[in-house]
């Protein structure tokens, strides 16, 4: 994997609106778009990976679980005949 996390230019104005509304909201100041901006790329960079591999794991936990309970059907099936 990448050490950036890159997002659509779609995906950054949407960030950088949420950064902004929060830093207005919560600490009552105004975040500028080029400080919004440096800010994504930063938690994009140092922040992104931890996020995405927590992902990875997470669905790799759930799948893993999955097969784990059609293997016990399976079983289950192969005792009852």
């Amino acid at each position: 994997m990448s050490k950036t996390t890159k997002l659509s230019p779609d995906q950054q104005k949407f960030a950088i609106n949420q950064l902004q509304t929060y830093f207005l909201q919560e600490r009552d100041e105004e975040l500028s778009e080029l400080s919004s901006m440096l800010l994504v790329d930063f938690i994009s960079q140092k922040l992104g990976p931890i996020f995405y591999n927590k992902g990875v794991e997470d669905s790799q936990r759930f799948m893993s679980e999955r097969v784990e309970d059609l293997y016990a059907l399976l079983l289950k099936e192969q005792i009852e005949d």
